[in-house]
């Protein structure tokens, strides 16, 4: 059984859930946003890690074993927003990626299934749910990448799920416009290589510090950034990548 500790009930208190908290990002951003004085709810697939993260940090309150490939994922996140009391915040890390130049059909739809169709089955739900409570300052934050902007032909469902990840982020933003809706703020994260398990025992070149990122994230997030690139190594290797010629990129032999 989960358990949860009592939230602090302060005006300046502000909730946060953290889906995909038990790993990599998402285990970094969950334990820093508690130790800024958020109360934080974690969600994941990994019950005996979020039970641990609810134990050892304070401010992190409660629980949820979620896998957001799953239609019962929805429930669990209400049910998480309940055991919180409300929630300020929805940080989405939850995704996967292969390094599959042999097109694994298995990894490629799995890829799919976790990055894309979860991603949009949650942050949906998220953003319903800020719609719904007019009175809630509501902020959507989610894990994109770098490799959102070009197509790479070694991992090629990860990187198309980035684009469609970044695009869908685009969309709401212009939903929120199209409604009328002023209370929703929709963060696009998009770190370079970060050495978490996701990409453990790789060779990619620059590999970031997974703590650092995740307070450069935070520090994104209280400042409410649209987009926030990590860092400024990636930021002038994207701007150079946007200038790449598709007839050429495609004849690069990045692997």
């Amino acid at each position: 059984m989960s358990k949860t500790k009592t939230k602090d009930t302060t005006s300046n208190n502000r909730s946060a859930i953290v889906m995909g908290a038990t790993s990599g990002i998402g285990y970094e951003v969950a334990k820093i946003l508690a130790r800024r004085g958020w109360s934080v709810g974690v969600a994941g697939r990994r019950e005996e890690i979020l039970a641990q993260m609810v134990h050892d940090t304070e401010g992190i309150i409660a629980y949820e074993t979620i896998d957001v490939t799953t239609p019962q994922a929805v429930d669990g996140l209400h049910r998480l927003i309940d055991k919180m009391g409300g929630m300020d915040m929805y940080f989405h890390s939850s995704g996967i990626g292969f390094h599959n130049m042999e097109l694994d059909a298995d990894k490629e739809l799995r890829t799919i299934e976790t990055n894309c169709l979860g991603m949009a089955r949650l942050v949906g739900e998220a953003f319903r749910h800020f719609e719904q409570h007019p009175e809630t300052e509501g902020q959507i934050a989610v894990i994109s990448s770098v490799a959102r902007t070009k197509g790479l032909g070694a991992a090629p469902a990860y990187s198309a799920s980035k684009r469609f990840t970044s695009h869908y982020l685009e969309s709401l933003c212009q939903l929120t416009s199209i409604k009328g809706i002023r209370n929703i703020r929709i963060s696009d994260i998009r770190p370079g290589f970060v050495r978490t398990p996701l990409i453990e025992g790789s060779n990619f070149p620059m590999q970031l510090d997974v703590s650092k990122v995740a307070n450069s994230i935070v520090d994104g997030l209280e400042r409410h950034k649209p987009v926030i690139t990590i860092n400024w190594i990636y930021r002038l290797i994207v701007f150079f990548w946007r200038m790449v010629p598709r007839c050429v990129w495609t004849r690069m032999r990045i692997s």
